[in-house]
């Protein structure tokens, strides 16, 4: 059925761009571009059924931290091959689980505990994630996802970024690891979750051991990181995916990138200039360290995206979803109660309605886009693009050249 055609099984050289869809990392802000996944793909299945799902349309989902948990349940197949998760289910994953991943410490000793596991150790164990992320995913390989994904981790004993990728793990058997660790690896926050460790075997059969935390210190943004794969995968002289770099291959990408929301909190100088490790780690519901980090990062991503495709004449192509005016309880990774959540949910819908925005490459401020209409007006514009590049791919690949 045609229905049942993931990209991973169309080749982009059976059509006239190649599609990408990025997740950021940010704890249980994830909510946020759940929303955001959960109307795209109800918008593709007004146009082609109830049983389509966004890794029929994706030629590469990419994710950090919480994005590559997200990236997994979108991409995993299930007994019947079809992806783990429809778009919809993810918000009620969130529900049921961010409570039990990230509990409450109620009361003043549990504020004390909690500074007190700030110079001591993580805040969390991270037994309840580990459980359910293997229970869901079970011993799914990289190679066996639905379409191709990439998901960033960073390796503490190395000291340098470790990218799990499907483009990899198919030319190297020692990255074709669980798709459970990777997304355990790609989650271990700093001061939150603890590292991970696992193994895996080369070819010849020896150990090769990974020493994994957030993918956020690496690339809390993973947009150019699939950029940069989807290149590469190009540049292998045995590739037969696609090629760029061929003169006569003018070929264009279409990517939807999803942040996790800003948090508008703002400090003096003269503030910071008195905190020590304490104060980087805590001031009010936030961990500037963490958060500076992985916002500047994210923004440095976004600049650079908005750069090329602008220069390119396809600006179009490129759209960024983010908020940039969380405060509160919803600006934390970790606030897991029903109100926040819920609040969560209602800032990702609200997001929708907001105009189509794009960072100033002076500025580096997000300004509304005149005449490009809501971000929910983008998303059913990119709909039908998904849309008519996956039916021209199928009819090239059967044969029939009519557009």
């Amino acid at each position: 059925m045609a229905n049942e055609t993931t990209m991973k099984n169309l080749s982009p050289t059976c059509g006239d761009m190649i599609t990408i869809l990025t997740i950021d990392g940010g704890g249980v802000r994830g909510i946020i571009p759940a929303t955001i996944l959960e109307c795209l793909e109800a918008e593709l299945q007004k146009l082609d059924g109830p049983e389509v799902r966004l890794a029929d349309y994706f030629d590469v989902i990419a994710g950090t931290s919480t994005g590559g948990l997200v990236t997994g349940m979108l991409t995993a197949p299930n007994k019947q091959n079809r992806p783990l998760f429809a778009a919809k289910e993810i918000t009620q994953f969130y529900l049921d689980h961010s409570p039990k991943i990230f509990p409450a410490k109620r009361g003043l000793f549990g504020s004390l505990k909690s500074i007190s596991a700030a110079t001591t150790g993580p805040k969390y164990s991270g037994d309840y994630l580990h459980n359910v992320v293997k229970e869901l995913v079970g011993d799914i390989q990289l190679h066996q996802v639905l379409t191709n994904v990439v998901i960033p981790t960073f390796d503490t004993k190395l000291q340098q970024p470790t990218i799990f990728s499907t483009f990899e793990a198919r030319h190297d058997i020692s990255k074709d690891a669980y798709l459970s660790d990777v997304c355990i690896g790609t989650s271990a926050a700093p001061t939150y979750l603890p590292a991970y460790y696992f193994e895996t075997k080369d070819s010849e059969g020896k150990t090769r051991e990974f020493n994994l935390i957030d993918g956020g210190v690496a690339a809390n943004n993973p947009t150019l990181l699939a950029i940069n794969e989807v290149t590469k995968e190009s540049l292998r002289p045995d590739n037969d995916w696609v090629s760029l770099s061929k003169a006569k291959d003018k070929r264009k990408m279409l990517v939807l990138s999803l942040g996790t929301g800003y948090q508008t909190a703002s400090y003096k100088a003269t503030d910071v200039a008195k905190w020590g490790l304490l104060g980087w780690l805590r001031q009010k519901n936030a961990v500037p360290i963490v958060a500076t980090f992985m916002q500047s990062s994210s923004d440095m991503v976004d600049i650079y995206a908005s750069l090329v495709f602008q220069s390119s004449e396809s600006k179009k192509n490129y759209l960024r979803i983010q908020e940039n005016e969380l405060t509160g309880d919803a600006a934390s990774v970790d606030i897991s109660t029903p109100e926040n959540l819920k609040e969560l949910i209602k800032i990702g819908k609200k997001l929708l309605d907001k105009p189509v925005s794009r960072v100033d490459l002076e500025t580096g401020l997000f300004d509304n886009v005149n005449g490009e209409g809501t971000n929910s007006d983008a998303l059913i514009r990119f709909a039908k693009e998904l849309r008519d590049e996956r039916k021209l791919r199928i009819s090239r690949s059967s044969g029939d050249t009519a557009h």
